[in-house]
């Protein structure tokens, strides 16, 4: 791969901004993950989230459920290293457009009534983050000093 591609993928703003919302949303996003794939802090597992899946049009539903818990699991993982932040950011960025508008849109914008205002907010942090990158204290960063 041309070093020059890998360089632009792992460049950050060299500030302090993105460091809590990476820490913030991999929180979130590792632990919503391991709810799907785990069944961990309350969540349904692999087999129930996919069935609810399908359930809602999202087909196959365990496939699906596999590739949003994956996605979300592992980015969170990613995101709490400043690894891969920009396309990791992306992918999560995907997903939290799929969840409000195949389950929360209907529900408005609040949260109390299963709205997408949460949904909106990681959609916002993780559009943050793909424009910015993994910023000073990333992995990223580190891997881009040497590349220079």
């Amino acid at each position: 791969m041309n070093t020059s591609i890998i360089k632009n993928i792992l460049t950050s703003d060299n500030n302090n901004s993105a460091l809590p919302l990476r820490l913030i949303a991999g929180i979130i996003f590792t632990a919503h993950g391991s709810q799907k794939l785990f069944a961990w802090f309350g969540g349904y597992g692999l087999e129930a989230t996919g069935q609810w899946m399908e359930s809602i049009g999202l087909t196959p539903g365990y496939l699906m459920a596999l590739i949003a818990g994956g996605t979300e699991f592992f980015g969170g993982l990613l995101l709490l290293a400043g690894l891969l932040t920009r396309p990791t950011s992306l992918a999560l960025a995907i997903i939290m457009i799929v969840a409000i508008f195949s389950t929360h849109i209907d529900n408005g914008l609040f949260m109390s009534n299963n709205g997408y205002e949460f949904a909106l907010a990681l959609l916002a942090i993780t559009i943050a983050l793909l424009l910015q990158g993994g910023g000073k204290y990333s992995i990223d960063n580190i891997l881009s000093n040497k590349l220079k």
